[in-house]
């Protein structure tokens, strides 16, 4: 990326920080290879768990499950959302398998399926708390 000064039209170039040389440790390199080889059946999944969990309305369903099973409607209000759009919502959180839906006569119910998924919320969202303080 080059930048030029408007006062006396010099360039600057801005380079990212790279090795000014070409060598690398062939042990560590074939470990970390080998290990990632090993997980790599599991990115897809792991990636496709984030995109679901980038969305701050599916962030807040999830937390208010902390709390015990809610009906599509109590969500609804804790959400300021449509009953519909929670519905839509709740559906892609229990395609995947994260929560339990139970139908109780006219009513439906959801809850947390994955005690470790709370676990892991928590813990980023400490980890979020320890980078802005």
């Amino acid at each position: 990326m080059k930048e030029v000064s408007p006062v006396n039209s010099t360039v600057k170039v801005i380079t990212s920080p790279v090795c000014n040389i070409t060598c690398f440790e062939q042990e560590k390199v074939d470990r970390i290879k080998a290990q990632l080889a090993k997980e790599e059946h599991l990115l897809p999944q792991l990636a496709e768990l984030y995109k679901l969990l980038g969305n701050t309305t599916r962030l807040k369903i999830l937390l208010a499950l902390t709390q015990g099973e809610l009906c599509v409607c109590d969500v609804a209000h804790v959400l300021g959302l449509t009953v519909a759009a929670t519905s839509h919502q709740l559906k892609l959180l229990r395609d995947q398998g994260w929560l339990a839906m139970r139908n109780d006569g006219k009513m439906v119910y959801y809850r947390l399926q994955v005690a470790g998924l709370l676990t892991a919320l928590k813990g980023e969202m400490r980890l979020l708390e320890e980078r802005l303080a």
